[in-house]
């Protein structure tokens, strides 16, 4: 099966995800359950691999996973592109991620989106419009992945 890169969209205002209105606790925890659904599909063996994994898929660029933290019921992860610029390496997205294993559940801590310019580090927890723009942008991300075959 032949999969087309195709390319996630950005525009002036920002990922597509900018207008997610915040729903309730209720409906953020589902959000939350629906990317460890993903997520699972993407990295099913997350406690066999090293601290560092790359995704490589023929004409699309390489998806990275870092585990940032492992504990018997959490894990800490940090997924992201990687490109060069110049002398420089950037990532974008770039999202730090906390996989809740016993709840089945994953949230994203800290994003840095807009080549460098959206930073969002330690979500207070008031911050709800901003937990439903970077988890509804981790769900849509993570169905691109899977799309394109990624998988670690």
């Amino acid at each position: 099966m032949n999969k087309s890169c195709g390319t996630l969209l950005y525009t002036d205002n920002g990922y597509g995800c900018e207008d997610v209105a915040a729903r309730g606790f209720v409906s953020l925890m589902d959000l939350y359950e629906l990317n460890f659904i993903r997520f699972r599909k993407l990295a099913p063996q997350l406690g066999e691999l090293g601290s560092t994994a790359v995704s490589h898929v023929d004409g699309c660029l390489d998806l990275y996973l870092q585990v940032l933290e492992r504990s018997r019921y959490t894990s800490t992860v940090c997924l992201t592109y990687r490109f060069v610029e110049g002398d420089s390496l950037s990532s974008e997205p770039n999202l730090v991620l906390r996989i809740y294993h016993d709840a089945e559940m994953v949230e994203v801590l800290a994003g840095h989106l807009k080549h460098g310019r959206q930073h969002h580090d330690n979500l207070p927890a008031e911050s709800a419009r901003e937990k439903w723009k970077l988890n509804r942008f981790l769900y849509k991300w993570l169905g691109f992945c899977l799309h394109l075959g990624h998988g670690f």
